[in-house]
C-alpha cells in the first residue's frame, strides 16, 4: 500500500497544530492523510511531535488549532472513551490485579456486551497472539513479551476499526522486539485494521510500516514508503536519521535537471541526483550510503565515481565489516562490505580508491 489513494481516507489531520503554553508550538501545522487499513509509522526523535499526534488522535490531548477527522467525522470534542479506537502502551498498561481474561473482558463489559459474547472474544483475542492458554494468569506472573502480547489482544478484542501503538516494543529485548514486530505485522496483514504506530527506532519503522511520517521539530519531513525514505531522502535530517549515513560537505557547480555536479570542500568534483531545493552555486551536502561503497574495482559498475580514501578503522560485525575512513575532509566516512570467503582485508593507514555509482549520492541541503 501507498497511502490513502489506494484506500478511502480514515484518519485526517487538518491543520493541526498543539502548544502546551500558549506560545510555543510542539505541532506546526500537521496536514496528514491516513487510508483505511494502512500502517503508518510516526517516526523521529524525542521531542519531535509524534506522540503528541497519537495522544491527540486518541483523545487525550487536545489540538490548539485544526480538526481531527476520523472515518469522515470530526472528533476533537468526542472524548477517548466513545473514539472507539485500541490503544496499546509501552508500559503495558494492564490492571494487576485482574487476571488476562478480565483485563480483556474489561473494555467489552464497558461497551455493554453479554457474558457469552465476551468469552468468545476473549478466546478470540488471546488465539490471535498464541496467549490462549494463559487466561486465568495474572499479569505479573507474566514476561515482558507476553504481557505485550496481552496489551495487544486487549486493544484488538473489541474489533476496533483503528489501533494506535505508543512505542508498544520499547521495553522488550533486541530478539524478542524483533520477533514482536513481525507479529503485530502479520497481524496487520491478517485483520485489516488501521494502524497508527509510534516509535523513534527506524529499523522498527522500515520493518513494518506501509508508509513513514519523519518527524523533527514539530513538523512532517518526509511521507514515503520505507524504500522511498532510505533510497531518495527529501533533505540532509531524513538522510541522517534513517539508517546509516555518510555526508559530504561541497558546492554544486552544476545542474542539469535531476543531475549536480558538485565541487567537494578538498577539491573533488563527483556526480550527484540532486533534489528539487538544490540550487547551483549553492552550499549542498552529498549523501551516500555505507553499503554502496566499493573499493575493488572490478566490483564498480561503469561510470563509478571514485575518490581517495584513507582507512583509519577496520570493526569486524559478523555478517559485515565496516570500514571507517578518511575521504574527502570527514573522518567518519563509512564503508560496509559483506563478510565473505576470501574477503580483502584493508589495515588502517592504507590509502584505497574507493567508488559508487553516482545514482547513490544524493545532493541536499547542507548540514
Amino acid at each position: 500500500m501507498t497511502g490513502p489513494g489506494q484506500d478511502e481516507a480514515f484518519v485526517v489531520f487538518d491543520h493541526v497544530q498543539k502548544s502546551y503554553d500558549g506560545q510555543t508550538l510542539v505541532v506546526k501545522d500537521l496536514n496528514l492523510t491516513i487510508g483505511k487499513g494502512e500502517f503508518l509509522t510516526m517516526l523521529g526523535p524525542s521531542g519531535s511531535g509524534k506522540t503528541t499526534c497519537l495522544m491527540m488522535l486518541a483523545g487525550f490531548e487536545t489540538a490548539t488549532h485544526g480538526d481531527i477527522l476520523l472515518g469522515g467525522r470530526p472528533i476533537n470534542n468526542i472524548p477517548p472513551h466513545k473514539r472507539g479506537i485500541g490503544m496499546v502502551f509501552q508500559n503495558y498498561a494492564l490492571f494487576p490485579h485482574m487476571s488476562v481474561g478480565e483485563n480483556l473482558s474489561f473494555p467489552l463489559e464497558v461497551r455493554g456486551m453479554s457474558k457469552s459474547e465476551r468469552e468468545g472474544r476473549i478466546g478470540r483475542a488471546l488465539d490471535m497472539v498464541q496467549m490462549g492458554r494463559f487466561a486465568n494468569r495474572r499479569p505479573a506472573q507474566l514476561s515482558g513479551g507476553q504481557q505485550q502480547r496481552i496489551a495487544l489482544a486487549r486493544a484488538l478484542v473489541f474489533d476496533p476499526e483503528l489501533v494506535l501503538m505508543d512505542e508498544p516494543l520499547g521495553a522488550l529485548d533486541k530478539q524478542l522486539r524483533e520477533h514482536m514486530q513481525f507479529e503485530i505485522k502479520h497481524l496487520h496483514e491478517q485483520l485489516g485494521i488501521t494502524v497508527v504506530y509510534v516509535t523513534h527506532d527506524q529499523g522498527e519503522a522500515l520493518t513494518m510500516s506501509d508508509r513513514i511520517a519523519v518527524f523533527n521539530d514539530g513538523r512532517i519531513q518526509q511521507l514515503a514508503t520505507p524504500s522511498q525514505l532510505y533510497e531518495a531522502p527529501e533533505n540532509s535530517f531524513v538522510a541522517s536519521f534513517i539508517g546509516e549515513n555518510n555526508a559530504l560537505s561541497g558546492t554544486v557547480e552544476r545542474r542539469e535537471g535531476e543531475r549536480a555536479a558538485v565541487r567537494l570542500a578538498t577539491g573533488e568534483l563527483i556526480d550527484a541526483v540532486a533534489v528539487d531545493a538544490v540550487r547551483e552555486g549553492a552550499p549542498t551536502t552529498v549523501s551516500i550510503r555505507p553499503e554502496r561503497i566499493e573499493f575493488k574495482s572490478e566490483l564498480l559498475p561503469g561510470g563509478a565515481e571514485t575518490i581517495e580514501a584513507e582507512v583509519l578503522e577496520v570493526i569486524y560485525m559478523g555478517d559485515i565489516l565496516r570500514t571507517r575512513m578518511r575521504v574527502a575532509g570527514n573522518e567518519d566516512f563509512v564503508m560496509k562490505c559483506r563478510n565473505t570467503l576470501g574477503q580483502t582485508r584493508l589495515e588502517p593507514g592504507q590509502k584505497i580508491r574507493i567508488g559508487w555509482h553516482p545514482q547513490d549520492a544524493r545532493a541536499l541541503d547542507p548540514v
